[in-house]
């Protein structure tokens, strides 16, 4: 499945009553809260000894998924494209693969 596939696919489930903008709203606090979702499982497994909830984790990508499709909805922009530009940055930032010391000297505004 493309990214673009599964937007269309995602689109079926956004409230059809929202505004473009409270689409986009929607879609950017969603993002953060299923972040939080995602790095309180980690948080458990790493700070206070749970097994890792691989299946649940799982589980808050799809929702990060869901919500970084629903805001490119908002944008106008097919989520293959966001996903073809951040890998562009990245071969940029980073064009021999990823360095800890190139990571560590980037100028602010680089891309």
């Amino acid at each position: 499945m493309t990214g673009n596939e599964y937007q269309k696919l995602a689109a079926r489930t956004m409230n059809p009553a929202l505004t473009r903008r409270d689409v986009l709203i929607n879609g950017v606090m969603g993002l953060c809260g299923e972040a939080g979702e995602a790095i309180d499982i980690v948080k458990k497994h790493l700070a206070q000894g749970h097994a890792l909830d691989r299946d649940g984790l799982i589980k808050e990508l799809g929702d990060v998924a869901w919500y970084l499709a629903e805001t490119a909805t908002a944008l106008d922009i097919g989520l293959d494209e966001v996903l073809e530009r951040n890998i562009e940055k990245l071969k940029n930032r980073y064009p021999e693969g990823f360095s800890a010391e190139k990571s560590q000297h980037r100028q602010a505004g680089d891309v």
